[in-house]
């Protein structure tokens, strides 16, 4: 059985509007009364005893229908709605004519039992917490292991569907361009299912800023909300339209909420991704503990003396090294790790062409002889020399009045006399050894040069 309300009928004639203009003005469209509004709304019995369906419906023509159903709005010309509790709902409908938005009275619909079947499935419970709970979500800062950050970007000409889509842009923490008072960092969203599907917005020290309801379409993958907003940052505001109607959800688990909303500002439309932890998560979010990935060879350790014959090739011996300025010459070391593959990566912050015209006719050599440690550098075909000691414990290698190849002038030119091994390798013949000339304690990052046997 259904409970039917027809509301409206069309009148003979229509009265005019808007008053008469001068010829140079443009007028609006006839704008309906309310009386010729044409719509149902039908409670079928035959699905819910309670009458918990309702199903809504436009029959009036070149109009565009907006619904309040007090849980959400749509604006389908026939829609179904479920309400999942007992209660009494206010619907509103309103049509978009030429002449512009025209109300109907509300409507009260009296719904006598709950039917939690429409609430209880597993994307209903991974956004509240299932009938009878709540749950609150966070932005994800990229702290959780779940997101690089608070935000993601999608191709519009792609696919951004449930499960289904690939960014094309993951910035780290904020949302791109985003202060932290921008993303209210501590603010939450609460879903409820206590007694209705009810939606707040809290600040950082659980003030309520916003309430309403939300309407979860869990066939379309789709979030609509009213009275209340997801957590999105200041500063995008403007760029959307739509906050509210028909969200994209791509992404529901236990932990993570990932919504998309078009943007629709004059930068064209592209998809924003808003990422979320829940609450519980963030709270209780534990780190891995994982060990630095720093590169191979890095902070070596030598038995007594082998350093030494590394750098010589032995007693009685001498071991030439020239500047690796066909290969990887340079290097930043940041907490352990390299960023440079070859020469070509560094030239446009300080390998040049000078640098390689220089690497390609010098070259350095320590020797051991009769006793002495002696360090000679070979620049352009000028020769210097002096003696060197190691300090083992530190792998610092003082050269007595002498420095690495040099290039004056240039910011990265190694006018210490004291360097560090800052890494090396036990097939040094083929992989060289790196000479760390300055560090920066604040940023635990070496300026580093590699240096090859020819």
């Amino acid at each position: 059985m259904k409970t039917i309300y027809k509301f409206g009928l069309m009148v003979l004639c229509i009265a005019a509007f808007f008053a008469s203009c001068d010829d140079h003005e443009n007028s609006l469209g006839d704008k309906l009364d309310p009386s010729e509004l044409q719509y149902t709304i039908e409670q079928d019995y035959s699905i819910d005893e309670g009458g918990n369906t309702v199903i809504l419906t436009n029959n009036t023509p070149e109009t565009v229908p907006v619904w309040n159903y007090g849980t959400g709005r749509s604006n389908r010309a026939v829609d179904t709605i479920h309400f999942a509790f007992a209660g009494d709902y206010t619907i509103q409908f309103s049509a978009m004519t030429d002449g512009g938005l025209v109300d109907a009275d509300p409507v009260t619909v009296s719904v006598t039992q709950d039917n939690l079947n429409y609430v209880n499935d597993e994307l209903w419970i991974f956004l509240s917490g299932g009938p009878g709970h709540e749950k609150s979500w966070v932005f994800d800062n990229g702290q959780y292991g779940l997101a690089p950050g608070a935000m993601s970007y999608a191709d519009p000409s792609g696919v951004v569907e449930w499960n289904d889509f690939t960014p094309n842009w993951e910035p780290e923490g904020n949302a791109n361009g985003s202060t932290d008072e921008d993303m209210h960092w501590g603010n939450y969203m609460t879903f409820s299912l206590i007694g209705g599907p009810y939606m707040t917005t809290h600040d950082s020290e659980g003030n309520e800023l916003e309430s309403g309801t939300y309407y979860l379409d869990k066939e379309a993958h789709t979030l609509t909300t009213t009275d209340a907003t997801i957590l999105r940052p200041d500063n995008f505001i403007p760029n959307v339209n739509n906050w509210n109607n028909d969200l994209k959800i791509l992404t529901l688990t236990e932990d993570q909420l990932r919504i998309a909303t078009l943007r629709t500002n004059d930068e064209g439309e592209w998809w924003y991704i808003w990422n979320y932890v829940s609450k519980e998560y963030a709270d209780n979010y534990v780190p891995e503990e994982t060990e630095p990935e720093v590169d191979e060879g890095f902070e070596p350790t030598f038995e007594p003396g082998e350093l030494l014959e590394m750098l010589t090739g032995g007693i009685g011996s001498g071991r030439i090294w020239e500047l690796d300025g066909n290969g990887n010459p340079v290097d930043w070391l940041a907490s352990g790790a390299g960023w440079t593959v070859d020469h070509t990566s560094s030239y446009s912050w300080g390998w040049d062409d000078n640098w390689a015209a220089i690497a390609s006719n010098s070259w350095i050599r320590f020797d051991q002889w009769n006793g002495t440690q002696t360090y000679t550098r070979n620049q352009d075909g000028v020769e210097t020399s002096g003696t060197f000691t190691i300090n083992e414990a530190t792998n610092e290698i003082t050269l007595d009045g002498e420095t690495l190849i040099q290039n004056e002038g240039h910011w990265m030119n190694p006018t210490t006399n004291t360097i560090t091994v800052v890494k090396a390798f036990d097939d040094f013949d083929t992989q060289g050894i790196w000479f760390g000339t300055s560090y920066n304690p604040d940023s635990d990052e070496w300026l580093v040069f590699h240096y090859i046997i020819p």
